[in-house]
């Protein structure tokens, strides 16, 4: 290989096209039959998918996104571009941008670069913590598209980057800036996910979500996305000199029957009022951009039921989305991987 040119690729989640309905079906049905998504054998998954929720949930999440959508579109893929844009002006080499769902897809990310001579890509999911849902699910597409449609190029990856100082000193940093200084309590809201996939991800064989999260070392902390989500909290309220009774962590955004992380953000926000808590500020560390999940679901949906529960003041501290300090970051995580590249 004669051609080593490098380039950057970032990926996030993904959104529908528009909120018609339609566009909103087909990106549920792309996302939720991900086995990585809803790990139950296909035709589980499609009868539970194709056959139940895709009957009613389009409906209903079409007109969430007309609450948070922009004119430029869908918040999350307007911030992604213009962290793209942001990124651009930081580095030397390409700066691609794809999606795990919908378009831009991770093939055309790919392809844009290639058709620039690029050869060696370093690919980042921009999710902060590894959970099978998200990274994995990236790194799986990705290297299925890479290996039918791009053999000749090398990608490499950016991994979680959680406990990263440089990550935390950026978040913490945003925290400050939107944190009133009466606050009673700071809530940081997670994505859940199903407990089974913790065990699932854990190629150690070594986690029990009874105990192990809290130990300082433990083989499973590299995979365990609830660890992760724990040490998230733990560094920025260090840094940020939260006593941890004005911390507290939740998830958020279940679906179906099966067992999920708790608490519950939504049943906890229910009852913080009567727990004598009515100044609430909350944060969604899981996310780098806002999106449905948090424009929605606990900017609007949660400050409605904190303050029915009786709590008196919400603040929702948004994500890093564009700023300058978390592209810093991206251009830092990026470039340690650029100069990562090896050749078989």
């Amino acid at each position: 290989m004669t051609n080593n040119k490098k380039g950057i690729l970032l990926v996030n989640l993904g959104s529908p096209k528009s909120t018609d309905v339609n566009d909103v079906k087909n990106y549920l049905d792309e996302f939720l039959m991900d086995e990585k998504v809803i790990d139950y054998r296909w035709i589980f998954r499609a009868l539970l998918v194709q056959g139940i929720i895709l009957k009613t949930r389009p409906k209903k999440s079409a007109e969430a996104y007309k609450t948070v959508w922009t004119d430029e579109g869908s918040p999350l893929i307007v911030i992604s571009k213009n962290l793209q844009k942001e990124l651009q002006k930081l580095v030397d080499v390409p700066v691609g941008l794809g999606m795990r769902y919908a378009e831009p897809s991770i093939k055309t990310g790919i392809q844009e670069l290639v058709d620039q001579g690029i050869t060696n890509i370093t690919l980042f999911p921009l999710y902060p913590q590894y959970a099978m849902s998200t990274t994995e699910t990236v790194i799986d597409k990705a290297e299925e598209v890479r290996k039918k449609f791009f053999p000749d190029i090398n990608i490499n990856y950016v991994e979680p980057f959680y406990d990263r100082e440089i990550y935390i000193n950026s978040l913490a940093e945003s925290i400050k800036e939107k944190l009133p200084a009466d606050f009673d309590l700071l809530q940081f809201s997670y994505h859940g996910v199903p407990e089974r996939h913790i065990y699932k991800t854990d190629p150690t064989k070594t986690c029990n979500m009874n105990n192990c999260c809290s130990k300082e070392d433990n083989p499973s902390h590299q995979f365990c996305y609830r660890h992760q989500c724990y040490k998230v909290t733990e560094l920025v309220c260090q840094k940020l000199g939260i006593p941890k009774e004005k911390a507290l962590v939740t998830f958020q955004s279940r679906l179906g029957k099966d067992k999920w992380m708790e608490p519950y953000t939504d049943a906890t926000l229910e009852g913080l009022g009567k727990k004598g808590i009515k100044k609430l500020a909350i944060v969604c560390p899981a996310f780098v951009s806002d999106c449905l999940e948090t424009l929605e679901e606990i900017s609007e949906e949660g400050k409605e039921i904190f303050l029915h529960g009786g709590g008196e003041r919400f603040d929702y501290i948004p994500c890093l989305n564009e700023k300058e300090s978390w592209v810093k970051v991206v251009k830092t995580l990026c470039e340690e991987k650029l100069n990562d590249f090896y050749f078989h």
